[in-house]
């Protein structure tokens, strides 16, 4: 591996701050609310880029706040556009894409790739829209490139997404964050994927460290599932599957990776 340092750490549900020597991400910045952040947004350093997947609040619900107060740029959609512009991001500051539409932002490359999810919200004004949500790899060094699911369902496009980009590290949603989710008919019984559909996930995608995301706390029972499910679909008999606490980070080097408190 040509690495330097890469620092991925984990803020609840799907927010990541990911550090490299090509630059730091903010991944689905979500704090104000979250029943997992040990930190606030105010309290991050300024980013080279935020990246939003989609427009739910508990993905870009301080995107317009870390925005304004940092100054940097964000990539998203076009729905989670308007969002921003509702709350006085300048188009300036905004990059609006889509699946397959590439961003660089100084020595990143931003990847957005397809999402099995949906996006839809209200603007100030009572508009209904909707939006195309994505699913994001980022390379931050030579050989750590970072997947971000977006919220999406296992998808057979996770396959091609693999041998294309091969990232190596999955950030892969296997669970809920109940406390935020809607009262309504039935009962909501897995997130977008099943623990199970998120071992398989990382198979799909060739990753070395198949990581949990989208929960409030590692001992979450279905992210003690995908941790046992990761080795149960892995044909390299290498791949780690990993699940933080917020606040821990994941640090990858030269010399493999080490879990540690930020």
């Amino acid at each position: 591996m040509d690495a330097v340092t890469t620092t991925i750490t984990y803020h609840g549900i799907s927010t990541y701050e990911v550090a490299g020597p090509n630059g730091r991400v903010v991944f689905d910045p979500f704090f104000d609310g979250n029943p997992a952040a040990v930190i606030t947004a105010d309290d991050l350093p300024t980013p080279d880029v935020i990246v939003a997947s989609h427009a739910a609040h508990d993905h870009m619900g301080d995107a317009a706040r870390l925005a304004l107060r940092t100054g940097a740029p964000v990539v998203c959609g076009t729905d989670t556009a308007a969002l921003l512009h509702d709350d006085g991001v300048p188009d300036s500051q905004i990059r609006k894409t889509t699946w397959g539409i590439r961003v660089q932002v100084g020595d990143l490359i931003i990847r957005p790739v397809p999402c099995a999810h949906w996006s839809q919200a209200s603007t100030k004004d009572g508009q209904v829209i909707s939006g195309v949500p994505m699913a994001f790899v980022v390379e931050f060094e030579a050989d750590v490139r970072v997947y971000h699911f977006g919220d999406s369902a296992i998808t057979t496009e996770m396959g091609l997404i693999g041998t294309l980009h091969q990232p190596t590290v999955g950030l892969l949603g296997c669970s809920q964050p109940w406390s935020l989710v809607a009262p309504g008919a039935g009962t909501v019984v897995t997130g977008e994927m099943s623990p199970e559909e998120a071992g398989y996930a990382a198979e799909l995608l060739g990753v070395r460290y198949a990581v949990a995301t989208h929960y409030e706390s590692p001992d979450d029972p279905a992210v003690q599932e995908f941790l046992l499910a990761v080795p149960k679909h892995d044909s390299t008999g290498s791949r780690v599957p990993l699940a933080l606490s917020a606040g821990q980070q994941l640090v990858i080097d030269a010399e493999g990776y080490q879990v540690r408190d930020r």
